[in-house]
């Protein structure tokens, strides 16, 4: 894998894989987001992703979001709790004003206070459809669950109260005290040659002046377990059981994907599609996630199901973690979860945005990117033994937190 990576005298650093074909996609991704917010800013790093959109010194919101559809291609840009990625998908002759599209943008939007009015509105109306929809509502009510009281456990779009608060100088604010250069990757992946891309990269991002804002610090994370019961009006009841996990650095990050993978992971054959689904019918959507994050990380298993399956899911699902707890796997059946899941990374590589993203994120949390045969070598070492470590570690019962939203 021969990727090129550069780095700026202002911090920012460039990572690009040239591959044939006629489609090509590039952004940058910003080591800020939600996690990084006080209690008064909650949201508004997800509001500045919406008010990159609205308005630069050359350009207003139309010739934004024209500039890149005109010919074809498409911009989009989304907000985590740990970053912040404005990317496009064009035609590789369209290299360039990507590139030009997404500097501009990213360094200098102006965000108008008229937008910024008419945008308060649009984000409340996302945050009205998302308590509106408690298979999404869930998962952020279970992090503040699990992160009690810290900025991490906050979700991202913020309240109708924070967001009605938000100006120009609360968004600029922000921006200086968190958009730092050195966290910032612009991350390439088309058919366009190293030099070229260079040229583009020094001539649109290398004027940009250096900002090196306090970093973020890691923390000591201080969990209790909880069980929490809230009556809503729903047509299904839903659940989530879980646990704090490995970070982003740990080695046992590996592992833990691999587990989670083969107990409710993206496969159909997973343990808990099987035993809840297919072989009982007691639910339609069950999945297990497993996020790392740079400090700390977290392990939640989802489904819904009707009030008369409800405490048969919950007991099935413990069966299931036992399992796991006290039964190494066979040589088989470790063979057989290794090859889904790098059959599962593969396939990833051949998405070329999400590859694109990948890379950039990579060097983001590691400073270096490792290739699919690298990544793959780190599966094929992990034992049934480090499995079963980890399976005690995180699912042992006594840590386990549970949030159900029961139908009232």
């Amino acid at each position: 894998m021969d990727i090129l990576l550069h780095t700026l005298n202002n911090g920012i650093r460039l990572v690009h894989y040239r591959i044939p074909g006629l489609v090509a996609h590039c952004g940058i991704i910003i080591n800020t987001g939600s996690r990084d917010e006080t209690v008064p800013e909650h949201g508004i790093a997800h509001f500045i992703e919406h008010m990159l959109f609205k308005g630069t010194k050359k350009r207003r919101a139309y010739n934004i979001l024209s500039r890149l559809e005109d010919v074809g291609g498409e911009l989009n840009a989304y907000t985590s709790k740990e970053e912040t990625a404005v990317h496009a998908s064009f035609l590789k002759e369209d290299y360039e004003r990507a590139i030009e599209l997404i500097s501009d943008i990213t360094f200098n939007s102006v965000f108008p206070e008229k937008e910024i009015e008419k945008e308060k509105d649009v984000v409340i109306e996302e945050i009205n459809s998302y308590l509106d929809t408690p298979a999404e509502l869930i998962f952020d009510d279970f992090e503040e669950l699990v992160f009690s009281n810290q900025p991490i456990a906050r979700n991202i779009l913020g309240t109708p109260e924070s967001v009605r608060s938000f100006s120009q100088k609360k968004i600029s604010e922000f921006i200086s005290n968190n958009f730092n250069t050195r966290q910032m990757v612009f991350c390439s992946v088309g058919d366009i040659p190293d030099e070229k891309i260079l040229k583009f990269f020094k001539k649109y991002f290398s004027g940009i002046v250096a900002s090196y804002r306090k970093e973020r610090t890691s923390k000591n994370w201080l969990y209790k377990p909880a069980s929490v019961t809230k009556k809503m009006n729903t047509y299904q009841n839903h659940c989530i059981i879980g646990n704090l996990s490995y970070d982003l650095q740990d080695k046992r990050r590996m592992g833990m994907f691999l587990l989670n993978n083969i107990l409710g992971g993206q496969g159909m054959n997973s343990r808990l599609n099987m035993s809840l689904r297919e072989k009982n019918g007691f639910a339609y959507d069950i999945e297990s996630c497993y996020n790392p994050y740079c400090d700390t990380g977290i392990f939640s298993i989802y489904f819904g199901t009707d009030s008369q399956y409800l405490n048969k899911c919950i007991s099935t699902v413990m069966a299931e973690l036992k399992k796991l707890r006290t039964s190494k796997l066979s040589t088989i059946q470790l063979s057989k979860a290794k090859k889904q899941i790098k059959g599962y990374l593969v396939r990833g590589y051949e998405n070329h945005e999400s590859m694109m993203l990948s890379l950039g994120k990579s060097l983001i949390a590691f400073n270096k990117i490792d290739t699919i045969e690298e990544t793959c070598k780190k599966i094929d070492d992990i034992t049934s033994s480090e499995l079963l470590e980890i399976a005690n570690d995180i699912f042992e019962p006594s840590r386990l937190s549970t949030l159900i939203y029961k139908q009232r």
